[in-house]
């Protein structure tokens, strides 16, 4: 068993080290359609809807409660994650969430938004020429979460076609493959 609190703040942290290095806010990520702008936009405003929902608003009144973002997306992944940690530490995991396409419990949303991050951390790495090995427990707990949802990730629309990996190649790899990104330098 995961404690997905502490996952969270681990995947927070991994985020952190590589948004520090970010010098080109223009450069492409793994994420084609993204530029480095664009990744750290989509990862702060996911903290920012943690606390709303997590508070029980429906997805339309935690929009309606959500300040635009600033220019300055560093100090705002620094206000949103730290709300969004106080938040998880305060919600019970079994509380509902209505997200927008279900209503599940806390410690689900949690999974996702410990696995949004992570696999973020490593786009951010790799569109940052950073290191990009993430922490050994924080990729076996998004494995669990991922592996789980093999055959619905590329339909999804969320994620890129799996990239083959062998069987034998470390986790973290298997990992960036099944959610379609290619762990290999070019």
């Amino acid at each position: 068993m995961h404690d997905w609190i502490t996952l969270q703040k681990q995947a927070a942290d991994e985020f952190a080290a590589r948004l520090h290095l970010i010098t080109d806010w223009n450069a492409a990520t793994p994420d084609t359609e993204w530029t480095v702008t664009d990744l750290v936009r989509h990862v702060v405003l996911e903290q920012q809807w943690v606390p709303p929902l997590l508070g029980g608003l429906s997805v339309l009144e935690a929009r309606r409660s959500l300040a635009p973002l600033g220019s300055d997306l560093s100090a705002e992944w620094a206000t949103h994650s730290a709300r969004a940690a106080e938040a998880w530490a305060a919600t019970p995991a079994d509380a509902p969430v209505t997200l927008s396409y279900d209503t599940v419990t806390a410690s689900d949303y949690l999974r996702e938004q410990v696995s949004d991050v992570a696999i973020h951390s490593w786009d951010l790495a790799r569109a940052t020429d950073a290191d990009e090995s993430l922490d050994a427990d924080l990729v076996a707990a998004v494995w669990t979460v991922f592996e789980a949802q093999r055959d619905t990730l590329e339909a999804s629309g969320l994620f890129a076609s799996p990239v083959p990996a062998d069987e034998d190649a470390p986790l973290q790899h298997r990992l960036l493959a099944l959610t379609g990104r290619d762990p290999r330098r070019p």
